[in-house]
């Protein structure tokens, strides 16, 4: 170990792992370790349902109706990849996907009043959708309409909007749309967890809408897609792609201290041996002093025997329950997934519900997702800190990386992936620099 590197990373999370691999296709020389003997850290699976088990400190383990404990793979994060999405993009662009199955998530519901409704997002869809009256369907087709053929650059399509300017409430406004038409828009269409956007320029909506009637289109059942064997997957594939490259892995490796000279980093220190680098990448958890907490996550993982009453028995879902209808500031959020993807034993469910933690009982928070999912026959309650770094590393060349928040999706986990790169490289990400090179195959199988 007592070598020089460009970079080394701590932790095998997603944004680490992604980060590894594209320094790697760039040609850096990546020493990346884990102090944990699995890969993942905070975004792993875990396997077999016992260790989960353990992991909450739970009785005597899983019962017997639970099956086979090497059948489960269960995620500590829930998220989905959106189908035309920047994660997507960057698998396709690093050719990870070829280590990688997916399938597409069978629907995206939204809460209203109590009962769950699918999201309309086409027009067709939005005409049928018992969540609006016939009045207010034509207003929202007509939105629909104005969204999809909105282009910035072409005066044309923007109808007196200004993309920089006129905010999304006016926009709403404009269609003369009501509160919960706006609520599934900003909520289940946009995604954002809260209605801070609404009075924010509207490009940054309209995209977003865009994003996801683009995604939807590309497999047509929703916007969704998720990995077989569960999230934990996805970093495992980025790691090899690091090692095809030349990377060096260390699992179950403690750091004993990050080597600091003159306000630089130079070096990690593990078990008497110091690897010199000049750049760092890590999570939170390796470096507490450069971290400021960011509020806290509540995610209660739920097993069931049955699928979520009123999502037409879907193997694979998303709920969002908007703030609004629950008299919060940010939405909850509801991912479930099944033995259909790998995750479960034969006729079981995971379901986990989560959201952004408001008061001082984060579990009653998810309560109005927890009865959508009755009966549950074991619940594991999480509730995790989100940190951000305090500096932007250009300093000390020490990047750390934020927690996964409560969204379901990877959008903002990318935006992080993005955004350290141009700190370390001084230069935009570009999807370009993650291609990989022709013949670059390395002892691999030509596919």
């Amino acid at each position: 170990m007592d070598e020089a590197y460009d970079v080394i990373v701590l932790g095998t999370g997603l944004t680490e792992c992604i980060l590894s691999g594209i320094m790697s296709v760039n040609g850096k020389k990546v020493l990346h370790m884990d102090r944990n003997p699995y890969y993942g850290g905070e975004s792993s699976s875990i396997t077999p349902l016992e260790e989960l088990y353990k992991r909450f400190e739970i009785g005597d383990g899983p019962p017997e109706s639970m099956g086979r404990g090497r059948d489960w793979n269960v995620d500590l994060i829930p998220k989905f990849l959106m189908a035309n999405g920047q994660l997507v993009k960057m698998l396709l662009y690093t050719e990870v996907t070829r280590y990688l199955d997916f399938k597409v998530v069978e629907g995206s519901f939204v809460y209203k009043a109590g009962k769950i409704y699918k999201v309309p997002s086409t027009e067709t869809e939005a005409l049928a959708s018992n969540l609006m009256g016939m009045f207010e369907k034509r207003r929202f087709r007509k939105f629909l309409v104005f969204v999809a053929n909105f282009d910035e650059n072409d005066s044309k399509t923007l109808e007196g909007v200004d993309p920089h300017g006129t905010t999304m409430r006016e926009v709403y406004r404009r269609f003369d749309l009501g509160q919960d038409v706006i609520d599934f828009t900003g909520h289940a269409l946009a995604l954002y967890r809260t209605d801070d956007y609404l009075d924010q320029p509207c490009l940054e909506t309209i995209n977003r809408i865009k994003l996801y009637s683009e995604s939807l289109a590309r497999y047509g059942k929703s916007p969704y897609l998720y990995p077989l064997y569960g999230l934990g997957e996805l970093p495992q594939g980025f790691a090899r792609l690091s090692a095809i490259y030349g990377g060096t892995y260390m699992l179950n490796k403690p750091v004993d201290e990050i080597v600091m000279e003159g306000g630089k980093v130079i070096g990690v220190k593990s078990e008497g041996e110091v690897a010199r680098c000049k750049q760092l990448i890590c999570d939170p958890s390796y470096v507490p002093d450069r971290v400021r907490p960011a509020g806290k996550v509540v995610r209660v993982i739920c097993i069931l025997s049955h699928p979520i009453r009123g999502t037409n028995d879907s193997n694979s879902c998303q709920i969002i329950i908007p703030q609004n209808q629950v008299g919060r500031k940010s939405d909850i959020y509801v991912c479930l997934i099944s033995s259909a993807h790998n995750v479960a034993a034969q006729g079981k469910y995971i379901a986990i519900a989560s959201t952004t933690v408001e008061t001082d009982s984060p579990e009653n928070e998810v309560q109005p997702a927890l009865e959508l999912l009755e009966p549950v026959d074991q619940k594991f309650v999480a509730i995790s800190d989100i940190y951000e770094p305090t500096d932007d590393g250009t300093e000390s060349q020490v990047f750390c990386s934020r927690s996964y928040d409560a969204t379901t999706h990877f959008e903002t986990t990318c935006d992080d992936i993005k955004d350290i790169y141009r700190r370390m490289a001084g230069a935009p990400f570009d999807f370009e620099s993650m291609k990989r090179r022709q013949n670059d195959v390395f002892g691999e199988d030509e596919q």
